[in-house]
């Protein structure tokens, strides 16, 4: 397994436990919140490939998809009495899958011949507009649409640093490993610091 495909599950994972801890949020049954976790997870790729033209689309003909949805599904269920200590964990565990997504979608439209600034576009709507569609779903404003926490903004930044070092002689571990850090540093320390965009 290739580290861009150990990149993606890891955040494919990440990402379908938060949408089935949205599902929970809005008491939904356990197949609302495998459908959720579904397209959390992969609806950003999905919208991705479609837009580079890429077919089949990431997840078609992956059983590992699958079975990191029902899993991650699964593991939300078991942990519903702890439910505000894990959500806690998953706020950080999120802010990573937002770096590695990033970095995935960037990699894999790089790989279809798309140039660096839409590459970057791309990292950034691989890595959230899955949880964007997921709250359409749940028929509430989404939460990238909000006034709140830097979050498409922190992929953002990360996504051009990730592709201004790879103009420089930087190992690629390096690299991913640093975009992650700034993408999940910005994440949180806006979090913490209540950091806002200007309203319009």
């Amino acid at each position: 397994m290739k580290v861009l495909d150990i990149v993606s599950y890891t955040g494919i994972f990440v990402f379908a436990i938060t949408g089935a801890l949205k599902a929970r949020t809005f008491k939904m049954d356990i197949f609302g919140a495998a459908v959720l976790a579904f397209v959390t997870a992969y609806g950003g790729g999905t919208l991705r490939d479609l837009l580079i033209g890429v077919r089949p689309v990431n997840w078609v003909n992956d059983n590992i998809a699958l079975l990191l949805v029902c899993f991650a599904t699964g593991i939300t269920f078991i942990f519903k009495s702890n439910f505000r200590e894990f959500r806690r964990i998953i706020f950080y565990t999120d802010a990573a899958g937002l770096g590695l997504f990033t970095i995935a979608g960037i990699e894999k439209s790089l790989l279809v011949g798309i140039n660096g600034e839409y590459a970057v576009v791309m990292g950034v709507i691989t890595s959230t507009f899955g949880g964007l569609i997921a709250d359409i779903l749940c028929n509430a404003v989404p939460n990238l649409l909000k006034r709140g926490e830097l979050y498409a903004t922190a992929s953002l930044v990360g996504g051009i640093i990730y592709i201004a070092l790879k103009q420089v002689p930087l190992d690629y571990n390096t690299n991913l490993i640093v975009c992650v850090i700034i993408v999940v540093g910005i994440r949180i320390y806006s979090k913490r610091k209540r950091l806002t965009l200007p309203e319009i």
